[in-house]
Protein backbone atom coordinates (compact mmCIF):
# COMPACT_ATOMS: atom_id res chain seq x y z
CA UNK A 1 0.00 0.00 0.00
CA UNK A 2 0.85 3.87 -0.20
CA UNK A 3 1.17 5.22 2.64
CA UNK A 4 1.25 9.03 2.54
CA UNK A 5 1.35 12.04 5.49
CA UNK A 6 -0.30 14.92 4.90
CA UNK A 7 2.39 17.58 4.81
CA UNK A 8 -0.03 20.26 6.38
CA UNK A 9 -1.22 18.09 9.34
CA UNK A 10 0.50 18.69 12.50
CA UNK A 11 1.23 21.18 15.25
CA UNK A 12 0.11 24.67 15.20
CA UNK A 13 2.44 27.83 15.24
CA UNK A 14 1.23 28.09 18.80
CA UNK A 15 0.91 24.77 19.96
CA UNK A 16 4.98 23.89 18.22
CA UNK A 17 5.77 27.64 19.94
CA UNK A 18 4.46 26.60 23.70
CA UNK A 19 6.00 22.91 23.53
CA UNK A 20 9.58 24.41 22.42
CA UNK A 21 9.26 26.54 25.02
CA UNK A 22 8.89 23.82 27.59
CA UNK A 23 11.46 21.78 26.16
CA UNK A 24 14.06 24.82 26.64
CA UNK A 25 13.15 25.09 30.10
CA UNK A 26 13.36 21.47 30.92
CA UNK A 27 16.28 21.27 29.40
CA UNK A 28 18.11 23.25 32.22
CA UNK A 29 17.04 20.39 34.46
CA UNK A 30 14.48 22.56 36.33
CA UNK A 31 11.13 22.09 38.03
CA UNK A 32 8.12 22.97 35.35
CA UNK A 33 4.76 22.28 35.86
CA UNK A 34 1.98 23.58 32.86
CA UNK A 35 -1.17 24.63 33.66
CA UNK A 36 -3.44 21.60 32.02
CA UNK A 37 -2.32 19.39 29.55
CA UNK A 38 -0.14 21.73 27.23
CA UNK A 39 -1.86 19.94 24.33
CA UNK A 40 -4.95 18.09 24.19
CA UNK A 41 -2.61 14.78 22.95
CA UNK A 42 -2.27 12.43 25.74
CA UNK A 43 0.95 10.29 23.35
CA UNK A 44 2.98 14.05 23.68
CA UNK A 45 1.95 14.89 27.16
CA UNK A 46 3.07 11.60 28.38
CA UNK A 47 6.34 12.44 26.01
CA UNK A 48 7.12 15.50 28.20
CA UNK A 49 6.30 14.12 31.42
CA UNK A 50 9.29 12.09 30.91
CA UNK A 51 11.39 15.46 30.39
CA UNK A 52 10.15 16.04 33.40
CA UNK A 53 7.01 18.44 32.96
CA UNK A 54 4.23 17.99 35.67
CA UNK A 55 0.89 18.66 34.74
CA UNK A 56 -1.24 20.53 37.52
CA UNK A 57 -4.94 21.80 37.93
CA UNK A 58 -6.22 25.08 39.13
CA UNK A 59 -6.46 23.74 42.99
CA UNK A 60 -3.12 22.67 42.98
CA UNK A 61 -1.73 26.06 41.30
CA UNK A 62 -3.07 27.60 44.93
CA UNK A 63 -1.16 25.35 46.45
CA UNK A 64 2.47 26.51 44.64
CA UNK A 65 4.72 29.21 45.62
CA UNK A 66 7.86 30.19 44.22
CA UNK A 67 7.92 28.07 41.60
CA UNK A 68 7.93 27.91 37.76
CA UNK A 69 4.76 27.23 35.75
CA UNK A 70 4.45 27.11 32.12
CA UNK A 71 0.67 28.75 30.96
CA UNK A 72 -0.17 27.33 27.33
CA UNK A 73 -1.21 28.16 24.50
CA UNK A 74 -4.82 28.08 25.16
CA UNK A 75 -4.03 31.44 27.31
CA UNK A 76 -5.45 32.05 30.74
CA UNK A 77 -7.60 34.26 32.49
CA UNK A 78 -6.91 37.26 34.29
CA UNK A 79 -7.10 35.38 37.56
CA UNK A 80 -4.55 33.10 37.13
CA UNK A 81 -2.12 36.04 36.61
CA UNK A 82 -3.08 37.67 39.80
CA UNK A 83 -2.55 34.48 41.72
CA UNK A 84 0.99 34.10 40.32
CA UNK A 85 1.58 37.76 41.80
CA UNK A 86 0.06 36.11 45.23
CA UNK A 87 2.17 33.20 45.29
CA UNK A 88 5.57 34.38 43.78
CA UNK A 89 4.94 32.12 40.62
CA UNK A 90 7.46 32.73 37.33
CA UNK A 91 4.98 32.31 34.56
CA UNK A 92 6.30 30.83 31.62
CA UNK A 93 3.58 32.17 29.37
CA UNK A 94 3.47 30.52 26.14
CA UNK A 95 0.27 32.20 25.08
CA UNK A 96 -0.57 32.11 21.45
CA UNK A 97 -0.51 35.28 20.08
CA UNK A 98 -3.76 34.83 17.96
CA UNK A 99 -5.64 33.73 21.35
CA UNK A 100 -4.24 36.84 22.88
CA UNK A 101 -5.66 39.20 20.73
CA UNK A 102 -8.68 37.48 20.67
CA UNK A 103 -8.65 37.84 24.82
CA UNK A 104 -7.84 41.81 24.18
CA UNK A 105 -10.98 41.94 21.68
CA UNK A 106 -13.25 40.13 24.06
CA UNK A 107 -12.04 42.70 26.72
CA UNK A 108 -12.58 45.45 24.36
CA UNK A 109 -16.22 44.07 23.56
CA UNK A 110 -17.45 43.57 26.99
CA UNK A 111 -16.40 46.90 27.99
CA UNK A 112 -18.35 48.63 25.46
CA UNK A 113 -21.17 46.07 26.24
CA UNK A 114 -21.39 47.24 29.46
CA UNK A 115 -22.16 50.91 28.56
CA UNK A 116 -24.93 49.61 26.00
CA UNK A 117 -26.53 47.24 27.99
CA UNK A 118 -25.51 44.31 25.65
CA UNK A 119 -24.28 40.75 25.38
CA UNK A 120 -20.60 38.69 24.74
CA UNK A 121 -21.70 35.43 23.32
CA UNK A 122 -18.68 32.83 22.68
CA UNK A 123 -18.95 29.84 20.09
CA UNK A 124 -17.06 27.65 21.96
CA UNK A 125 -16.79 24.32 24.05
CA UNK A 126 -18.04 25.00 27.49
CA UNK A 127 -14.61 24.19 30.23
CA UNK A 128 -12.51 24.28 27.27
CA UNK A 129 -9.01 25.74 28.13
CA UNK A 130 -9.05 28.84 25.99
CA UNK A 131 -13.01 29.55 26.35
CA UNK A 132 -11.76 29.67 30.09
CA UNK A 133 -9.59 32.66 29.10
CA UNK A 134 -12.14 34.41 26.68
CA UNK A 135 -14.83 34.43 29.57
CA UNK A 136 -12.39 35.18 32.25
CA UNK A 137 -12.40 38.73 30.00
CA UNK A 138 -15.93 39.32 30.83
CA UNK A 139 -15.47 38.24 34.70
CA UNK A 140 -17.03 35.10 33.50
CA UNK A 141 -20.82 36.82 32.33
CA UNK A 142 -20.44 35.81 28.58
CA UNK A 143 -22.42 33.18 26.96
CA UNK A 144 -21.10 30.30 26.33
CA UNK A 145 -23.00 28.31 23.19
CA UNK A 146 -22.31 25.44 21.25
CA UNK A 147 -26.14 24.22 19.61
CA UNK A 148 -29.28 25.73 18.80
CA UNK A 149 -30.41 24.79 22.23
CA UNK A 150 -27.95 27.33 24.04
CA UNK A 151 -29.71 30.13 22.15
CA UNK A 152 -32.22 30.46 25.17
CA UNK A 153 -29.36 31.55 27.12
CA UNK A 154 -29.29 34.94 25.06
CA UNK A 155 -32.16 37.95 25.35
CA UNK A 156 -31.79 38.81 21.74
CA UNK A 157 -33.88 42.53 22.23
CA UNK A 158 -30.61 43.13 23.77
CA UNK A 159 -27.65 44.22 21.45
CA UNK A 160 -25.11 40.85 20.97
CA UNK A 161 -21.48 40.37 20.29
CA UNK A 162 -20.09 37.27 18.97
CA UNK A 163 -16.48 35.25 18.84
CA UNK A 164 -15.74 32.09 17.99
CA UNK A 165 -13.17 29.74 19.95
CA UNK A 166 -10.18 29.89 17.87
CA UNK A 167 -10.14 26.03 17.08
CA UNK A 168 -13.78 25.70 16.22
CA UNK A 169 -15.19 24.90 12.35
CA UNK A 170 -15.81 27.58 10.34
CA UNK A 171 -19.10 26.04 8.84
CA UNK A 172 -20.46 25.63 12.90
CA UNK A 173 -19.71 29.08 13.65
CA UNK A 174 -21.55 30.65 10.51
CA UNK A 175 -24.18 27.83 10.92
CA UNK A 176 -24.38 29.72 14.67
CA UNK A 177 -24.24 33.39 13.07
CA UNK A 178 -27.53 32.45 11.18
CA UNK A 179 -29.40 31.01 13.49
CA UNK A 180 -28.86 34.05 15.75
CA UNK A 181 -30.00 36.47 13.25
CA UNK A 182 -32.84 34.35 12.75
CA UNK A 183 -33.67 34.63 16.30
CA UNK A 184 -32.79 38.57 16.53
CA UNK A 185 -35.30 38.69 13.77
CA UNK A 186 -37.83 36.92 15.05
CA UNK A 187 -37.84 39.15 18.86
CA UNK A 188 -38.66 42.18 16.52
CA UNK A 189 -34.78 43.45 16.94
CA UNK A 190 -32.79 44.35 14.24
CA UNK A 191 -29.54 43.08 13.01
CA UNK A 192 -27.38 46.71 13.13
CA UNK A 193 -27.37 45.40 17.05
CA UNK A 194 -25.60 42.18 16.23
CA UNK A 195 -21.81 42.29 15.17
CA UNK A 196 -20.12 38.66 14.95
CA UNK A 197 -16.69 38.37 14.82
CA UNK A 198 -15.21 35.33 12.89
CA UNK A 199 -12.46 35.01 14.89
CA UNK A 200 -11.18 31.41 14.33
CA UNK A 201 -7.69 31.29 13.61
CA UNK A 202 -6.71 31.00 9.48
CA UNK A 203 -3.67 28.31 10.01
CA UNK A 204 -7.15 25.96 11.37
CA UNK A 205 -9.79 27.02 8.95
CA UNK A 206 -7.68 27.18 6.15
CA UNK A 207 -6.48 23.42 6.87
CA UNK A 208 -10.45 22.78 6.69
CA UNK A 209 -9.93 22.70 2.45
CA UNK A 210 -6.86 21.13 1.94
CA UNK A 211 -7.98 18.37 4.53
CA UNK A 212 -10.84 17.78 2.33
CA UNK A 213 -8.77 17.63 -0.96
CA UNK A 214 -6.18 15.23 0.99
CA UNK A 215 -8.75 12.55 2.32
CA UNK A 216 -10.51 12.37 -1.04
CA UNK A 217 -7.05 11.04 -2.54
CA UNK A 218 -6.69 7.88 -1.13
CA UNK A 219 -9.04 4.57 -0.30
CA UNK A 220 -8.42 4.78 3.79
CA UNK A 221 -7.73 7.78 5.60
CA UNK A 222 -6.55 7.94 9.36
CA UNK A 223 -6.82 10.67 11.22
CA UNK A 224 -4.99 11.25 14.23
CA UNK A 225 -5.66 13.22 17.21
CA UNK A 226 -6.20 13.41 21.28
CA UNK A 227 -10.05 12.46 22.03
CA UNK A 228 -10.21 15.93 24.22
CA UNK A 229 -9.04 18.02 20.94
CA UNK A 230 -11.96 20.35 20.07
CA UNK A 231 -9.77 21.24 17.16
CA UNK A 232 -9.19 17.27 16.01
CA UNK A 233 -13.25 16.83 16.56
CA UNK A 234 -13.69 19.63 13.92
CA UNK A 235 -10.90 18.52 11.61
CA UNK A 236 -12.30 15.10 11.76
CA UNK A 237 -15.46 15.80 10.38
CA UNK A 238 -14.01 17.60 7.30
CA UNK A 239 -12.14 14.57 6.66
CA UNK A 240 -15.06 12.38 7.16
CA UNK A 241 -17.22 14.02 5.32
CA UNK A 242 -16.05 13.21 2.04
CA UNK A 243 -14.43 10.15 2.68
CA UNK A 244 -16.17 7.93 4.74
CA UNK A 245 -13.60 5.12 5.03
CA UNK A 246 -11.86 7.71 7.80
CA UNK A 247 -11.10 6.60 10.56
CA UNK A 248 -10.20 8.93 14.23
CA UNK A 249 -7.56 7.07 16.08
CA UNK A 250 -5.28 8.37 19.15
CA UNK A 251 -2.16 6.06 18.72
CA UNK A 252 -0.96 3.18 16.34
CA UNK A 253 -2.42 0.35 18.36
CA UNK A 254 -5.87 1.88 17.67
CA UNK A 255 -5.58 0.39 13.96
CA UNK A 256 -7.59 -2.75 12.94
CA UNK A 257 -6.29 -4.01 9.75
CA UNK A 258 -9.48 -4.84 8.81
CA UNK A 259 -9.73 -1.79 6.93
CA UNK A 260 -7.43 -1.40 4.66
CA UNK A 261 -8.51 -5.30 3.05
CA UNK A 262 -9.00 -3.63 -0.31
CA UNK A 263 -6.79 -0.39 0.20
CA UNK A 264 -4.07 0.49 -2.46
CA UNK A 265 -3.48 4.00 -0.51
CA UNK A 266 -3.96 5.01 2.80
CA UNK A 267 -3.60 8.65 3.72
CA UNK A 268 -2.55 10.10 7.35
CA UNK A 269 -3.16 13.50 8.74
CA UNK A 270 -4.20 14.92 12.24
CA UNK A 271 -4.88 17.83 14.06
CA UNK A 272 -3.25 20.92 15.25
CA UNK A 273 -2.40 19.34 18.52
CA UNK A 274 -0.89 16.18 17.03
CA UNK A 275 3.02 15.98 16.34
CA UNK A 276 4.79 14.82 13.59
CA UNK A 277 6.65 12.12 14.97
CA UNK A 278 2.87 10.00 16.30
CA UNK A 279 1.91 10.36 12.90
CA UNK A 280 5.47 8.31 11.47
CA UNK A 281 4.67 6.20 14.36
CA UNK A 282 0.98 5.45 12.63
CA UNK A 283 2.62 5.24 9.20
CA UNK A 284 4.90 2.82 10.34
CA UNK A 285 2.06 -0.09 11.87
CA UNK A 286 0.29 0.60 8.31
CA UNK A 287 3.42 0.06 6.21
CA UNK A 288 4.01 -3.13 8.76
CA UNK A 289 0.34 -4.08 7.72
CA UNK A 290 1.52 -3.68 4.24
CA UNK A 291 4.16 -5.44 4.46
CA UNK A 292 2.31 -8.78 5.92
CA UNK A 293 -0.49 -8.38 3.39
Amino acid sequence: MKVTIDKNSGYCFGVEFAIQMAEDELAHGQQLYCLGDIVHNRMEVERLHQLGLRIIDREQLAQLHDTKVLIRAHGEPPETYQLALENNLELIDASCPVVLKLQNRVKHAFDLSQRQDGQIVIYGQPGHAEVAGLTGQTGNRAIIVMSEADLDQIDFARPVTLFSQTTKSTAGFYKMKALMEARIQAAGGTLESFDANDSICRQVSNREPALARFALEYDVVLFVSGRKSSNGKALFSVVNAVNPHSYFIENEAEIDENWFADAHSVGICGATSTPLWLMQQVAERVEGVGELA
